[in-house]
C-alpha cells in the first residue's frame, strides 16, 4: 500500500467515530442532503460518478442494485453502470481507464495482472461479489447418445472419436477452469482430447443452437436457457465443483485504487449495501425484474428468478431446491477478498500451462486483493470479517486447497498441461 493510501486510511481511521455518531443524525435528514453532507467529510469520494462496467449475468446483480435503489448515493457517488459485449472488452476498457471498476471474473484480474495473453497492468480486488451459480450445460445431443453427466461423457469421448468443443469464457477467467476442472475430475485432459473456444456469455445459447459446441460453462441465467429453450441440459452446477466458490469480484487497475481510495471504499460499501438486499430471499424476484431489463441481462424473469431463488431443473427430469445457490452476502462470508482464493486461481493458470513458472502466490494475492481496504468499508456498514485471510475448502475430487502449499499443491493434478 503507498503512502496516500496510508495516510488516508489514518484518516479514515481518525475519523472512524465521528463518521459512527454521524450516522445516527444521518438518519433524520432527507437522503439527498444526507449524501451532500458526507462528500463534505475528509473521507469525501474523489469521483462522484464511478463507471462499473458490468456483463449480463444474473450475478451482476449487487452492482446493478446498488445504482437501481441508489445505495450509491447514500456514500456519495453515482454509479453509472455500463453494459459491456464481453470479457475482454471489459478487460480493455479497465486498462484503458474508460471504466472505474467492473463486475469481472476473478482470474481475469490475476491474468491482467500477471501479463498472461495481453497488455500487464497491475490490478486490483476490491471485494468478491457471488459464491456459487454457474454452471456446465452440455448438448441435447449428447443426451441422445446417453450421455447425462461427466462419467458417461468420458465414456462417449473415449468411444466414438471426434472433436468434442467446449466453450468458456475467457481464458484466464472463472469459467474456464471450472470447466477444465470438471473434466479433468472426469478423466478428460482440457488440453489433449477435447477442443476449447471462448464465447462471451450472452452469446453460448445461439451458439449451442447453431452447432458450434458440445457444451459450455457460463453464469446464469445462460444455463437455465438453454435448458428453457431445450437445446442443452445442466451436467453439473459449479457448486458441484466447489461449495462456495468465489466468482465474479469487483474489480479495477491498482491506480485507481491509490488515486482513489475513498471512492473505492465507497464503492464497496455500496455494493455490500447490495449484496444485503440480494441475500433477503424475500427480494428476490424483485431482483429478478430488475436485471431481466434490456438495460441489463435482457433474458425473461422467470428464468433468471429459478435458480436465483435456488430452484433447479437439470433439463433431464430432475428438481431440487439447491441449498448451495447463488449467494451474494452470506454474512459477509461471500465478499471478504480472501487471499487463498485469488491464489486459487493462479494454481490453475500453472496447471493449465497458462503461466509457464510457479508465482509469488501469496505476493501476487497481497498485491491484489484489497483486503485492508475492504476491512475499512466492511466496518462502516457493519459487516462481519473473518479472522485469517485463509480459508479451507474440499474439491469435488476430494483435494483440500488452503493456500499452505499452492507449488505443491499447482503440480499435484495427475492431469495437466
Amino acid at each position: 500500500m503507498n503512502d496516500e493510501t496510508n495516510n488516508s486510511r489514518r484518516d479514515f481511521m481518525k475519523n472512524g467515530m465521528g463518521l459512527l455518531g454521524g450516522a445516527a443524525l444521518m438518519a433524520m435528514v432527507p437522503p439527498g442532503v444526507r449524501s451532500a453532507a458526507w462528500a463534505a467529510g475528509s473521507d469525501a469520494p474523489e469521483l462522484k460518478e464511478v463507471r462499473v462496467g458490468f456483463i449480463p449475468l444474473t450475478d451482476c446483480a449487487s452492482v446493478v442494485i446498488a445504482s437501481v435503489m441508489k445505495f450509491d448515493e447514500k456514500y456519495g457517488i453515482k454509479i453509472i453502470p455500463s453494459k459491456e459485449a464481453s470479457w475482454a472488452a471489459v478487460r480493455d476498457k479497465l486498462t484503458n481507464g474508460e471504466l472505474d471498476a467492473a463486475h469481472v471474473l476473478y482470474g481475469l484480474i490475476y491474468g491482467v495482472h500477471l501479463g498472461i495473453g495481453g497488455q500487464k497492468k497491475d490490478m486490483s480486488v476490491l471485494m468478491t461479489l457471488n459464491n456459487n451459480g454457474q454452471a456446465i450445460t452440455l448438448s441435447n445431443q449428447l443426451r441422445d447418445k446417453g450421455v447425462t453427466n461427466g462419467a458417461t461423457l468420458k465414456k462417449l469421448v473415449d468411444a466414438e472419436k471426434r472433436d468434442y468443443t467446449f466453450a468458456q469464457t475467457f481464458p484466464t477467467g472463472t469459467h474456464a477452469m471450472w470447466l477444465y476442472y470438471w473434466l479433468a475430475s472426469n478423466g478428460i485432459n482440457p488440453m489433449s482430447d477435447v477442443k476449447t473456444i471462448t464465447v462471451p456469455p450472452p452469446q453460448m445459447v445461439a451458439n449451442m443452437r447453431v452447432g458450434n459446441m458440445d457444451g459450455f460453462c457460463v453464469g446464469e441465467p445462460w444455463n437455465n436457457r438453454a435448458i428453457y429453450d431445450k437445446i442443452g441440459f445442466t451436467a453439473a452446477t459449479t457448486q458441484d465443483i466447489w461449495k462456495d466458490h468465489p466468482e465474479k469480484v469487483l474489480g479495477c487497475t491498482a491506480e485507481f485504487t491509490q488515486k482513489n481510495p475513498n471512492t473505492a471504499r465507497a464503492l464497496i460499501m455500496a455494493v455490500l449495501e447490495a449484496s444485503k438486499y440480494i441475500d433477503d430471499m424475500a427480494n428476490r424476484r424483485k431482483v429478478a425484474e430488475i436485471i431481466a431489463d434490456k438495460s441489463y441481462v435482457n433474458c425473461p424473469v422467470e428464468v433468471i428468478d429459478q435458480r436465483l431463488e435456488g430452484k433447479y431443473e437439470d433439463g433431464l427430469g430432475k428438481k431440487w431446491n439447491d441449498p448451495n445457490y447463488m449467494k451474494f452476502y452470506n454474512d459477509g462470508a461471500v465478499n471478504f477478498p480472501f487471499l487463498s482464493d485469488g491464489m486459487w486461481f493462479l494454481t490453475q493458470q500453472k496447471r493449465w500451462g497458462l503461466l509457464k513458472d510457479d508465482p509469488d502466490y501469496l505476493g501476487v494475492a497481497k498485491k491484489i486483493n484489497q483486503v485492508e481496504l475492504y476491512k475499512q468499508a466492511a466496518a462502516q456498514v457493519k459487516v462481519p470479517v473473518p479472522k485469517d485471510v485463509m480459508r479451507s475448502s474440499k474439491l469435488m475430487d476430494g483435494t483440500v486447497w488452503d493456500g499452505k502449499d499452492p507449488k505443491k499443491y499447482a503440480a499435484s493434478f495427475k492431469i495437466h498441461a
